[in-house]
């Protein structure tokens, strides 16, 4: 599932495509992917200029001059492509249209977004601009890591009342929005933190960096175009490299950065959790 870095790194991609831009004619060839999409969604969006392109969490959302936002979500394997647009020195041609293109927006002034999906856990909805705290997808996130309700003060009170592992904790949307496995695993790294210590088992003053190391992993991500796994790709179809750059994910077995030991691999609530048994106590 891509995290914030590869959501934050499409929506970069698009923002010469569609903000600001109207959507001539929305292209919708099914009626659902995860989900339902919505009623008269062709119509809804043919027409409508996208006054401002932003992201919530893992979410890509596109305030309209029609009163309504479209939300976007990716998927395991959904991807946005822009061609007939520059993106940097390049204008990427129009593909031919392909099997799983479930939706496709063909922009003012030439260019073309087409959401594909092969897996289809992607979605996509319109709700009122204006009502992100009680729309279902997002009534229940946590502060984004860049904004100021996330500090020191709010993440300390929240970890070290709970008995979980910080490795959950940080995980929970309804504290941290955007945080997945993947830097979760890179930030407790570089905290020294064991991803099995319970939030209450671990000191203020180890806590306390952790807001500052979420948002210097996550820069680093988003400075290098967003880590590309399995399915993702950028908007303009180019890979991401931070993966490269992984302290422990993926890395079981091979020496730690550190110190020379393996990393080891666990199993945390379904998901493998990567870490240094020598380097996080």
């Amino acid at each position: 599932m891509p995290e914030l870095p590869e959501v934050e790194t499409v929506r970069r991609g698009l923002l010469p495509a569609m903000e600001g831009r109207v959507i001539e004619r929305a292209e919708v060839n099914r009626p659902d992917l995860r989900w339902p999409l919505p009623d008269n969604m062709a119509a809804r969006l043919t027409g409508a200029r996208i006054l401002r392109l932003r992201r919530r969490s893992k979410y890509i959302l596109a305030d309209l001059d029609r009163g309504e936002t479209l939300l976007i979500h990716l998927g395991m394997s959904g991807r946005m492509l822009v061609s007939g647009v520059a993106l940097g020195e390049f204008v990427i041609d129009h593909p031919t249209p392909q099997k799983h293109d479930h939706i496709v927006f063909h922009m003012e002034g030439g260019g073309r977004v087409t959401f594909n999906d092969a897996r289809r856990f992607g979605a996509m909805d319109l709700f009122p601009t204006g009502a992100e705290d009680s729309y279902w997808l997002l009534e229940k996130l946590g502060p984004e890591p860049f904004s100021n309700q996330l500090n020191e003060e709010y993440l300390t009170a929240r970890l070290r009342s709970r008995a979980s592992p910080i490795k959950t904790l940080l995980l929970d949307q309804a504290i941290v929005a955007g945080l997945g496995n993947i830097y979760v695993c890179e930030v407790l790294f570089r905290a020294g933190i064991d991803p099995r210590r319970q939030g209450r088992q671990i000191a203020e003053k180890r806590l306390r960096p952790l807001v500052a190391i979420i948002r210097e992993v996550l820069e680093e991500a988003i400075e290098a175009g967003g880590s590309s796994l399995r399915d993702h790709r950028q908007a303009d179809g180019e890979l991401g490299y931070f993966q490269h750059r992984f302290k422990v994910y993926g890395r079981e077995g091979a020496p730690c950065q550190n110190c020379g030991q393996p990393v080891l691999r666990i199993v945390q609530s379904g998901r493998s959790s990567f870490y240094c048994a020598h380097c996080q106590r």
